[in-house]
């Protein structure tokens, strides 16, 4: 289907934001970097794969923890965060730094034998689209790791229950913290991703332990290790801040792998022609900019 980005939703853009330095580097967020880690080791397939889509990739955080992987394509709508993950990883052959909107990514169907997304649903105002979106890059029985923000977390459900917040935990729609900020409530989650195409085969809560004085008083690595204790029961009941899912994509696997790479983000059309560090599309015209190793789709040239 080919995309149509006149109705393509808001995007939470952090371009020139110092996120990575700000809220992981200096804000006291070792713990939950090292829970994440621990999720991320137990859900990615143990044999690796071929290419991975990082999606939402920011400065390359979790880029690393992929190591079973031959290709690694940071996808990320800020061409300056991708720059950051450049000058932490290295252009090389092995990624693939791509700036793109994710409910229109300039793929062709069936790229990817793997993707992640992580820390980035929740600024995502129609979840579902990017969702089938993800699903239509995927091969069939591609593996999909996803993390999002739940709405029925323990806290939210005790300040409810006091009456400290208004909002109520328990209800499936989501609720806007701030603009373009959402939580979720994890059935609704799992009923999008059955919607988009997946059957969800496993589910770990994380950041059990997110709270400051914990934090303070707790060394990290006795925390990463209790976190790593209690991730399992995700599959039984999900009241932690982070909620992580591995997801497979339906279908038959493909015959044949793809013959192209990248598609016009604006027609659909593959494969597009590079030529003097840029990508054209012979069907619309359209000019995509290639800049300092970045594939740059968040608009085309004029």
């Amino acid at each position: 289907m080919a995309p149509n980005p006149v109705d393509t939703p808001p995007v939470c853009d952090y371009e020139g934001s110092d996120y990575q330095q700000r809220f992981w580097e200096r804000g006291g967020r070792a713990y939950e970097d090292g829970a994440e880690a621990v999720a991320l080791r137990h859900l990615l397939p143990q044999e690796g794969g071929d290419v991975l889509l990082e999606i939402g990739a920011g400065a390359g955080r979790n880029t690393p923890r992929y190591r079973g992987y031959r290709k690694v394509v940071l996808l990320d709508y800020s061409r300056t965060q991708l720059q950051q993950a450049q000058a932490r990883l290295g252009r090389g052959e092995r990624y693939v730094y791509v700036a793109a909107n994710a409910y229109t990514m300039p793929f062709v169907d069936g790229l990817f034998d793997a993707a992640t997304m992580i820390r980035t649903l929740h600024h995502m105002a129609e979840p579902l689209r990017v969702l089938q979106e993800t699903r239509r890059v995927l091969q069939p029985q591609g593996i999909f790791i996803l993390e999002f923000a739940n709405k029925r977390n323990l806290k939210a459900i005790l300040r409810w229950l006091t009456r400290r917040q208004q909002w109520n935990p328990f209800t499936l729609e989501p609720v806007e913290f701030a603009p373009l900020n959402f939580d979720f409530h994890p059935q609704q989650v799992l009923a999008w991703l059955r919607e988009a195409g997946f059957v969800v085969e496993d589910i770990r809560t994380v950041s059990h332990f997110r709270l400051g004085l914990l934090k303070r008083i707790v060394p990290t690595r006795v925390l990463v290790a209790l976190d790593a204790l209690a991730q399992p029961t995700g599959r039984w009941w999900q009241l932690t801040p982070s909620v992580f899912v591995r997801a497979r994509a339906q279908g038959a696997s493909a015959a044949a792998a793809p013959t192209a790479f990248f598609r016009c983000p604006r027609c659909g059309h593959a494969p597009l022609e590079e030529a003097e560090a840029q990508l054209t599309c012979p069907a619309c015209g359209a000019r995509w900019a290639v800049r300092d190793g970045i594939y740059d789709f968040k608009e085309p040239l004029p």
